[in-house]
């Protein structure tokens, strides 16, 4: 066994790129569950082509996935990796760019092939000597393909099967570079392929094989090591947003002592969703796949109608055909919940990247005036938390709500301190059984929300569906002033939840001059520019908002606070528009829509940008 120097590290990124069948997301999943096994604090962004079938090796194919850990408090999955791991030319083709000069790029030389270099794109081959396409990072070729082959000659098992398994074997690889433990790989495994022993064997000696090659080849002249970081006591697990919002779910159903009925049609990212809940029958929860979007929102409704938690979910072109349901569930007052799963739009757009582009259609995006709650989570751990607040609210004043998650909160990962659910406090509602003085519309003074009654409920019979009704009474009219006074009373009601919801905090230098203001997954890009920017001897401050309708009745005083507000979104200025008009104060903006989070490094310059024009001013 060789001797290897030992190098300690507070902060890496590593991104693992290849075609999509080369089983990359797993890897960086595999990855990702040892960082959380060594105690390190990390962020991930798995990203995934768009195309379902993409030509094998070539640049619409590559996946990837990146992940930052460290022994500090971390917000993002970095912005750039300090380790590239290439299955193949296309991967590197497309990340090269990305990687930080005189990092470490580690290709599996074996793909290089003339077929594959042109594939890529490549006019030459930049693992050749005479290329300089590498010349400003350290790369290490290793014949992973033939390595694997190699490793398993034992085994009966097709040279195709025999392949799949060299994901592990560059785990394995970079499991010994970063002093990561194998045993979680390998539960993983006897988890998954515990009834083919043949299979799991194989990826096991795959994965043993790259870490011990990583000795007697000496592909490395330095091993790392980051030590854990300093998490609040407590027991912790890697978690997406995905689970986290199933969680979520499964609590609030317990908290409220309701049954969930989950339907939805199948949409990226959204399936996921439905996926992990399908999963879970054992618990009060019902999924149903749909035939359209159309049918996933109002058999939602009618479990509302039910006595049931109505929940469905999809993504941007989802929500569309969701309107006219949604307003349904406006002006009959029911409790439903919808969470749009945000994606690149329009249209179908770009429907595997992320982006906080359907604000402005949650808002305004119905016919007449229809007001409902709108909430975003900010972590992909939050996703748990908001999840048990839309049931809370929805049930609590009787209208829809709509949380706007993202593709991002919805694939990435994070470590999550598991919460003590017996701490979580019991939602309250009650369904109206006694007939006497009944009135379908009657509201209740604080909340203005009318009864929930079971459809069936002897003697409480009343009319339902989207025509007007009667104020109190429920009876259909067309009476202009009843009409004006219901619109108002609806509208009202979700304002009043303003009563409920906490106050923004501040982060950061409360006494700045320049405050960013952000929504959902900006607050890790903030939080992040933030500390660097701070950690240089600047004062910024920043506040992330969870409610976004109705919005926190002290926002309008911090935005005064300030001599200078940047609004930050992963769009073209929704929040701002909003904020510019609402509170008619000026703002400057920094947005785009490319389908990836917003880089710490990007919103670090715009932060000196615009303390600068402070200065000038």
């Amino acid at each position: 066994m060789g001797i290897h120097k030992e190098d300690i590290l507070e902060t890496v990124t590593v991104k693992f790129a290849g075609d999509s069948g080369d089983g990359i997301q797993l890897t960086g999943d595999q990855f990702g569950n040892t960082t959380a096994v060594v105690g390190n604090d990390f962020a991930t962004f798995p990203d995934f082509p768009s195309e379902i079938r993409a030509p094998q090796g070539t640049t619409y194919g590559v996946s990837s996935y990146q992940i930052q850990f460290a022994s500090k408090d971390i917000y993002t999955p970095g912005d750039t990796p300090d380790v590239l791991v290439c299955f193949n030319p296309a991967a590197l083709k497309v990340n090269l760019s990305t990687v930080n000069k005189g990092g470490i790029i580690v290709v599996n030389e074996d793909e290089f092939t003339d077929k594959n270099l042109k594939k890529a794109g490549f006019d030459s081959n930049p693992l050749d000597l005479n290329d300089r396409t590498l010349a400003d990072f350290r790369v290490h070729k290793i014949p992973i393909t033939k390595l694997t082959v190699e490793a398993l000659d034992d085994f009966d098992m097709g040279h195709k099967d025999k392949l799949r398994c060299k994901n592990f074997l560059a785990l394995g690889i970079v499991a010994w570079l970063f002093s990561r433990p194998l045993e979680p790989i390998e539960s993983f495994l006897k988890s998954k392929f515990s009834k083919k022993p043949m299979i799991l064997e194989a990826n096991v000696k795959a994965l043993h094989t790259g870490f011990n090659i990583c000795d007697t080849m000496e592909i490395f002249p330095v091993m790392y090591t980051v030590p854990p970081a300093k998490l609040e006591p407590g027991t912790y697990r890697n978690i997406n947003g995905a689970l986290a919002t199933a969680y979520g779910l499964l609590a609030a159903s317990e908290k409220i002592d309701l049954p969930i009925v989950y339907s939805g049609y199948p949409i990226t990212p959204a399936s996921e969703i439905l996926h992990v809940l399908a999963a879970l029958k054992q618990f009060n929860v019902y999924t149903i796949q749909t035939e359209d979007e159309i049918a996933a929102i109002t058999m939602a409704l009618g479990a509302a109608y039910g006595g049931s938690l109505g929940i469905t979910g999809s993504s941007g072109p989802g929500l569309a055909l969701k309107i006219e349901a949604l307003n349904l569930a406006v002006m009959t007052e029911l409790p439903l919940v919808v969470f749009d799963y945000m994606r690149s739009g329009i249209s179908t757009g770009m429907p595997t990247k992320t982006e906080q582009g359907d604000l402005g259609m949650a808002l305004f995006g119905r016919p007449s005036d229809s007001h409902v709650i709108v909430l975003a989570p900010s972590t992909a751990a939050d996703c748990f938390w908001i999840s048990i607040e839309a049931v809370r609210l929805a049930t609590k004043y009787m209208t829809p709500v709509v949380v706007l998650s993202e593709g991002f909160l919805i694939s990435s990962s994070e470590p999550w301190k598991i919460p003590n659910l017996k701490e979580i406090p019991k939602i309250k509602t009650s369904f109206r059984t006694n007939p006497k003085g009944y009135l379908p519309y009657k509201r209740n003074k604080e909340t203005l929300a009318r009864d929930w009654v079971r459809i069936g409920t002897k003697g409480l019979e009343h009319t339902i569906g989207g025509l007007e009704k009667t104020n109190e009474t429920g009876d259909v009219t067309q009476d202009p002033d009843n009409h004006d006074l219901m619109t108002r009373l609806r509208a009202e009601k979700v304002q009043r939840v303003v009563n409920d919801i906490p106050d923004l905090e501040i982060i950061g230098d409360k006494n700045a001059d320049l405050l960013l203001v952000g929504w959902g997954s900006t607050l890790g890009s903030m939080r992040a520019a933030i500390e660097a920017v701070n950690g240089a001897g600047k004062k910024v401050a920043m506040i992330n908002i969870r409610y976004l309708n109705p919005l926190p009745r002290n926002l309008g005083n911090i935005l005064r606070k300030f001599k200078k507000v940047g609004v930050v979104e992963l769009n073209l200025g929704q929040l701002n528009t909003i904020i510019r008009s609402k509170f008619l104060i000026d703002t400057s903006f920094l947005g785009r829509v490319t389908g990836q989070p917003i880089y710490v490094s990007e919103l670090t310059n715009f932060i000196n940008r615009e303390l600068e024009s402070l200065k000038e001013h």
